[in-house]
């Protein structure tokens, strides 16, 4: 699944040249204009990463930023602030309110893409590795082995799948969409509760024996591995 990035900027050019060459990058976009369709494109979707402009219409980039903080299910989202104020006391305010990086206007396309490898690098440490981990549960990827507690834990392909995508950001909510696209591809004509289907056969088996629930179900929202289970 290619990574989905929300570009939340008012200038349709800037927008544009910025969703044109995040697509030649192998980036998924997604845009918004003003700040309350910002936050609205977040609420039905979590992204993986945000180009936020600080000066939005109706909500600013940097109150944005700060909700995105104070909410559960984004907190560890990367966000890459994208302003023309340069002074040393803007990139501060900015950082101090949440943001991972901080790009001054105007900017290099290339330096910018590259700024937003290094967030989604740093948010996702486990994405080149052969071992994931959480908790007592570990799955080797070359082998295609699942563990808990030293203990094989016996998964079809599909549940594999889905417990991959789940463990390489633990702790984010992913929506039945998102585990869609991950799991079965963009192009499937399978409807969304069958996500729910296979979450149950992935609880059932990683849970055996009585084990801690390790997937969170988010009311309205969705799943994601955490220690806190349902």
């Amino acid at each position: 699944m290619n990574p989905l990035i929300l570009v939340v900027e008012d200038e349709p050019a800037l927008a544009t040249l910025l969703r044109y060459n995040l697509e030649k990058e192998g980036f998924s976009v997604a845009e918004a204009h003003d700040g309350e369709e910002a936050l609205l494109q977040l609420s039905e979707r979590t992204p993986d990463a945000v180009l936020l402009d600080w000066m939005l219409p109706q909500v600013s980039g940097l109150e944005i930023c700060r909700r995105i903080r104070r909410t559960p299910q984004w907190r560890t989202l990367p966000v890459i602030m994208l302003t023309a104020k340069g002074e040393e006391a803007d990139r501060v305010r900015g950082l101090e309110g949440g943001a991972d990086d901080y790009v001054v206007k105007p900017f290099g396309v290339t330096e910018l893409v590259a700024r937003l490898k290094a967030v989604l690098r740093r948010a996702r440490p486990s994405a080149g590795a052969e071992m994931l981990r959480y908790a007592d549960l570990v799955m080797d990827l070359a082998s295609h082995r699942v563990t808990r507690n030293g203990a094989s834990v016996h998964l079809g392909p599909t549940e594999f799948r889905l417990l991959r995508v789940l463990l390489e950001r633990p702790g984010r909510v992913f929506s039945r969409e998102q585990l869609l696209d991950a799991v079965w591809g963009r192009e499937s004509e399978i409807e969304p509760r069958t996500v729910d289907v296979h979450i149950r056969r992935l609880r059932k088996a990683l849970n055996e024996d009585g084990r801690r629930d390790l997937i969170r179900t988010v009311r309205a929202a969705g799943y994601a591995v955490d220690q806190t289970g349902r």
